[in-house]
């Protein structure tokens, strides 16, 4: 295929394991979004205040962390699978101790003013959310270093990224929510990011045995 330049671009097939790993990315990051309100609003209240605050750290986190990602994935020298897993991994540990974590500090913070509770909320919820929106951009990176397309990458991660945060946010009303509650659900959350953060690392140990 030829560039409007007139240079040739190679094409190739994304890898066909991207899509679900995204997807049950994706999905893991809406049940945390879901659980953690309930935590925080069963604490702080549900009022505008409080929405605007969870949601608002969602955003940011995911809008910052997008930027640390995509200035992490610029360098063709790292290891952008080895990263993804290692930020997959950090996100299971946090979604792990998050409700306990949330309880107990949302405990301590009753007696804060509204202002002090907002700041102590949106600290909650930015750390992980940096974490998760730096991951696109990395599997972007690796996409686009597989397919030679970044058009095609970008816009079928970003399609099985919010298919799998659809799908969570009906499981989680209809069945994780009701048959696991908040502790568990996160549980399965953490346990889908282990999975998927084991199965890239896999795929990066085989691909740098290739180099080799």
């Amino acid at each position: 295929m030829t560039s409007p330049t007139g240079a040739r671009v190679e094409r190739r097939a994304i890898p066909l394991w991207i899509a679900p790993t995204f997807l049950l990315s994706g999905a893991a990051a809406l049940i945390y979004q879901v659980v953690w309100q309930r935590v925080l609003f069963a604490t702080f209240g549900i009022n505008v205040e409080a929405v605007t605050v969870v949601v608002t750290a969602f955003l940011v986190g995911l809008g910052l962390g997008s930027i640390a990602g995509g200035q992490a994935s610029r360098n063709a020298r790292r290891p952008v699978l080895l990263l993804f897993a290692c930020l997959e991994f950090s996100i299971a540990a946090y979604g792990v101790i998050s409700v306990p974590l949330f309880r107990h500090v949302s405990a301590a913070a009753a007696s804060y003013s509204t202002f002090a509770t907002g700041v102590v909320t949106f600290a909650l919820v930015l750390a992980p959310t940096l974490l998760m929106g730096a991951t696109l951009p990395l599997l972007v990176a690796y996409s686009v270093r597989a397919s030679g397309n970044v058009g095609r990458s970008v816009g079928w991660l970003y399609f099985v990224n919010t298919a799998g945060s659809a799908v969570a946010a009906i499981l989680s009303v209809l069945l994780l929510m009701g048959d696991f509650g908040e502790l568990g659900s996160v549980r399965i959350a953490a346990l889908t990011n282990a999975c998927v953060g084991a199965f890239v690392l896999l795929q990066h140990f085989r691909q740098t045995g290739r180099r080799r």
